[in-house]
C-alpha cells in the first residue's frame, strides 16, 4: 500500500493570511503532497472550562488568530487542481446540518472532488456555548447531523426528521461530484468514538501517538465495522502530527521522523503534518515538511 503524506494548510497564528494559503497550496501541489487539511477552531477563552488536549493542555497562543476552515480549503481549492482537500477536524455540531451540507457540497463541486469531510464533535464547552449549541447530547447530534448530510447528498427530493430539525420534502442542489458522497471521516478516540467510526465512517482521524496504542484503537474500530457487516480494510486511517521542530533531544527531525516512521511501518493510509508552531514561514514550513516525508517514507 502506498501511504499518502499531507500537511496543514496555513490557517492560523503568523500563517494566518491569504499569501501563505495560495503560496504553500500550489508549492505543496507542485512538490506531490496528497492531501492539504484545516482544523477549525473558534475563540480561546481567558478562562477556559476544558483542558486543551495536547501538550502541557494549554491552548497554544498562536490559536488566538484562526481563519474559517472552509474559507481556507476554498481558497486553496482555487489555486490547485489535483490535491485532496480535508478538514480535520471540522467541529460538526456547530453548524446548521443543512447548511453544512450546502457547504461542504459546494467545496466538493468548485474542486472538482477533491473533498474529504473530517467531522467530530470538538472539545471545548466554552466554544459550544459560543455557538448556541447544547454540550449535552452533542454525540446524538453527530449521528443525526452525518444522517441529514448523507440524505441531501444522496436523494432528490429530499425528507429529514431529526430531534432538533427537518427538511420539508425538498430538491436540494447540486449534489456532490464524489459519488454517493465526499468520504465521511470521523475523529474521537473514546469507545464510544471508535464504534461510530467502526459503524458508519469511511475513515478515521487519529493522531500521532504510541504505536500500541494506535493499534489498540484500530482494533476496535475493525471490531464495531466487522458487527456492521462492513469491510474493516475499507476504514481509511489518517494520522494527524503536530510536531515541534527543536534540534534538541526529542525534538530533531531525524527522532520525528523516525516516530512517524514507525506509524507509517503499521499499515495506514496517510499522515499530515501540521507545522504551523514550528516554521517560520511559508517556505521553512514547506522545507520542513518535504524533510519529514523523505524521512517517513524513504
Amino acid at each position: 500500500m502506498t501511504i499518502g503524506f499531507g500537511l496543514a494548510v496555513p490557517q492560523y497564528g503568523r500563517f494566518a493570511c491569504p499569501e501563505a494559503v495560495v503560496a504553500v497550496a500550489r508549492e505543496a501541489e507542485a512538490r506531490g503532497f496528497s492531501g492539504l487539511w484545516v482544523g477549525d477552531r473558534l475563540l480561546t477563552p481567558l478562562s477556559p472550562r476544558d483542558r486543551y488536549p495536547g501538550g502541557d493542555g494549554t491552548i497554544p497562543p498562536e490559536h488566538r488568530t484562526f481563519l474559517d476552515p472552509l474559507a481556507v480549503l476554498t481558497t486553496a481549492a482555487a489555486v490547485t487542481s489535483r490535491i485532496r482537500l480535508g478538514t480535520s477536524t471540522l467541529n460538526a455540531n456547530w453548524y446548521p446540518p443543512v447548511l453544512l451540507a450546502r457547504s461542504l457540497t459546494t467545496l466538493d463541486v468548485l474542486s472538482g472532488g477533491r473533498l474529504d469531510a473530517g467531522l467530530g464533535l470538538g472539545w471545548s464547552r466554552d466554544e459550544y456555548a459560543a455557538t448556541g449549541v447544547p454540550w449535552k447530547g452533542r454525540a446524538a447530534r453527530l449521528d443525526a447531523a452525518i444522517d441529514t448530510l448523507e440524505a441531501v447528498w444522496r436523494d432528490d427530493p429530499v425528507a429529514v426528521t431529526a430531534p432538533g430539525w427537518s427538511v420539508p420534502p425538498s430538491h436540494i442542489g447540486p449534489k456532490p461530484v464524489q459519488r454517493p458522497h465526499p468520504p465521511i471521516l470521523l475523529a474521537g478516540f473514546s469507545p464510544a468514538a471508535l464504534e461510530r467510526v467502526g459503524r458508519r465512517a469511511d475513515g478515521w482521524l487519529a493522531a500521532a501517538m504510541p504505536v500500541p496504542l494506535l493499534a489498540d484503537m484500530r482494533d476496535t474500530i475493525r471490531r464495531a465495522a466487522e458487527r456492521a457487516g462492513r469491510d474493516p480494510d475499507g476504514v481509511r486511517v489518517i494520522v494527524r502530527a503536530n510536531p515541534v521542530v527543536s534540534g534538541t533531544a526529542g525534538g530533531t527531525v531525524e527522532e520525528i521522523g523516525g516516530r512517524l516512521r514507525a506509524i507509517a511501518e503499521t499499515g495506514v493510509h496517510e499522515i499530515f503534518v501540521d507545522l504551523q508552531l514550528t516554521a517560520r514561514d511559508p517556505a521553512h514550513l514547506l522545507d520542513l515538511a518535504e524533510t519529514l516525508r523523505e524521512a517517513v517514507l524513504r
